[in-house]
């Protein structure tokens, strides 16, 4: 493989605990109920509506999930000057031989003023987060477009990513990925795609050299 696509929350940053957090914040504004990180793992999916949805057990419609998405963000938001990378980020970032580069459904803006607070510009030849102020979408579109702006084949990347829509982004374009158990997903879930699943960003790496 000459390129890895890094995904950020849940992956290189170690969010899990303030995402359930900020996920309850929100979830308290319309009367749900309070989740566990089991739970979340257990039940996360995108597009994050369904998510919402799916723990409020009622249907959320796009004005419900946009003051949803807000309060959530602003819970988030709240806590991210105290977030860390993962334990291996960097190292396993300096094991990858080839180029680099990072692709979140995090807001663009607030993705950089991140990889910049983490000092990982140096090892990434493009970053991109999510355009606009709607999230909660999935992630094929969004990995075409950013090996379209880096003019790789998709044959020639793997994507390092914590979620089932990781691996279906990837696969979406063509495009192989490794699955990471410790961020935002229950191992089992992950393991149900087919693809490989590492219990560590460095082996995450190693899976992915040797694809």
């Amino acid at each position: 493989m000459k390129h890895l696509v890094w995904d950020w929350n849940g992956t290189l940053v170690d969010d899990l605990k303030l995402v359930v957090d900020a996920t309850n914040v929100c979830l308290a504004t319309v009367g749900g109920p309070v989740i566990t990180a089991d739970e979340h793992r257990r039940d996360f999916r995108r597009p994050i509506a369904d998510y919402y949805a799916h723990v409020l057990e009622r249907p959320v419609d796009q004005v419900e999930f946009q003051l949803l998405d807000d309060a959530f963000h602003d819970a988030y938001r709240r806590g991210i000057a105290d977030l860390r990378l993962a334990p291996d980020a960097l190292e396993a970032m300096g094991k990858w031989p080839g180029t680099q580069s990072l692709l979140s459904m995090f807001f663009h803006d607030e993705l950089l003023v991140e990889v910049e607070r983490h000092s990982l510009g140096a090892h990434l030849v493009r970053v991109d987060g999510l355009p606009g102020k709607i999230a909660g979408q999935r992630k094929g579109a969004y990995l075409e477009r950013h090996l379209a702006a880096l003019s790789i084949d998709p044959t020639d990347v793997v994507l390092i990513g914590d979620s089932v829509d990781d691996g279906d982004a990837a696969r979406s374009v063509g495009a192989s990925a490794v699955l990471y158990a410790g961020g935002f997903t229950d191992i089992a879930l992950l393991k149900a795609t087919g693809l490989p699943v590492a219990h560590s960003l460095v082996e995450a790496v190693d899976f992915a050299l040797s694809d």
